[in-house]
């Protein structure tokens, strides 16, 4: 079987859940930050990318970080076109771990419109995607925000998501279609009844062998995305923890059957750059046992 098939097959059918490793640019000193390092520790973009990349690496080649419980991981550019243990990081992800390599592909948020924010526009697209591919990326993923229950604005977050999925899945990727309902939307229960509308009519209009993955805040409504678990067209639901901690988003995960966590601030809650290798790993596994079995009960 090839890698793709065999990857797919993963993504559908293996117990696990998503790893999302992707904080980029202007979230990235925050996420430092949580890992106990100091603005003060970089002078340059650079270094401070390298940084990430070292903290990323402890992740990845952590013997708690496998393909038995976790399905993929979610990069962004920065780490794809670097190396882990002497591999570019999609190979090393997938011929040592058996974990299905994903990018992160926006260029962050558009201001805030009709309560919503879309993507900002992605001009060298077709050129990522091509480089993705070429890197053996199996997916991809981008993300929108909804921050108020407004019908139109939420339209234009799923129009949006579903013109750029299918670039994407022209070009030969898998595409995780994120449309994010903010956690503190006053409505946010009528917000997601609302997307759920929208996306809804979007799957049942994509052509044959064309899929997509969603990635979607845990609902206030449990289980009010059962049809797109048990849709044709999707090869997997996944959950954001969206800044709830471990223990919440655990709890309204176990009450989503089918869906699964694609969490990353929530993974890595208490880890620290301090710790002991035999802490840090410790700790780590914990987190992903937590998680695994949010995810698959």
């Amino acid at each position: 079987m090839d890698n793709v098939k065999e990857q797919r097959q993963t993504m559908k059918t293996r117990p696990g859940f998503i790893a999302a490793l992707d904080q980029s640019g202007g979230s990235t000193p925050g996420a430092l930050r949580a890992y106990g390092i100091k603005e003060n520790a970089w002078s340059s973009e650079q270094e401070m990318f390298a940084i990430v990349h070292q903290m990323r690496t402890r992740i990845m080649t952590s013997p708690a970080f496998t393909g038995e419980r976790i399905l993929a991981a979610i990069l962004f550019e920065n780490t794809m076109d670097r190396d882990v243990a002497g591999q570019p990081t999609a190979d090393y992800l997938w011929n040592v771990k058996r974990v299905v390599p994903f990018l992160k592909v926006d260029k962050g948020l558009a201001a805030e419109k009709s309560g919503v924010q879309l993507l900002k526009p992605m001009p060298e697209l077709a050129a990522l995607l091509d480089k993705a591919k070429a890197k053996h990326i199996f997916g991809t993923k981008m993300r929108s925000v909804i921050k108020q229950a407004s019908a139109a604005g939420i339209k234009d977050v799923v129009t949006q998501q579903f013109d750029v999925a299918r670039q994407i899945i022209a070009a030969g990727l898998v595409p995780i279609v994120e449309p994010e309902v903010d956690i503190h939307c006053p409505e946010k229960a009528k917000a997601e009844e609302l997307l759920k509308a929208a996306m809804l009519e979007k799957l049942n209009r994509l052509p044959e062998g064309q899929l997509v993955m969603l990635k979607l805040t845990l609902p206030e409504r449990d289980d009010l995305y059962a049809e797109f678990v048990k849709h044709p067209k999707v090869v997997r639901v996944v959950a954001l923890s969206g800044g709830y901690t471990r223990d919440e988003a655990n709890k309204r995960l176990r009450r989503n059957h089918g869906v699964v966590a694609s969490f990353s601030r929530a993974l890595v809650e208490g880890l620290t750059a301090q710790q002991s290798d035999a802490e840090y790993n410790a700790l780590l596994d914990a987190s992903i046992q937590s998680i695994f079995e949010a995810s698959n009960t």
